[in-house]
């Protein structure tokens, strides 16, 4: 999916949807299973609440049909990296009980949102 053609209402879309999957994942599958994932099931919980935030601040966006929609398209994509050094942050700490299936989770996670962030933050500075 090519996602450098989506105008701006569809990044917020996309936004808000990716941060309802990720918060989902997070606070109500990956917290059952701490011990497959290697994660807290407190930090994973936490992890998930400013996913949420994201999730409604992207989709208050996206239907709000803003006219001067850069600002708000760039507060989320810098939301979103320092998301992700939060999860690398917590990647670091938590490594000694971090499990291999918890690294491919965060790692393909931190991917595929500084891509989205990356393109979001691109699409913003259009002329």
């Amino acid at each position: 999916m090519d996602l450098s053609n989506l105008n701006s209402r569809q990044f917020f879309l996309v936004d808000g949807i990716g941060a309802i999957i990720s918060a989902s994942f997070l606070g109500l599958i990956l917290s059952q299973f701490e011990s497959l994932i290697g994660m807290p099931r407190k930090v994973l919980i936490e992890l998930a609440i400013p996913a949420c935030f994201f999730a409604v601040y992207s989709l208050i966006c996206y239907f709000s049909n803003l006219k001067n929609w850069q600002p708000y398209l760039k507060a989320i994509a810098i939301a979103n990296i320092l998301y992700c050094i939060l999860t690398l942050t917590l990647m670091i700490i938590y490594s000694r009980s971090l499990t291999y299936l918890g690294y491919l989770y965060f790692i393909v996670e931190i991917i595929i949102v500084v891509g989205l962030a990356r393109l979001e933050w691109k699409k913003a500075n259009e002329k």
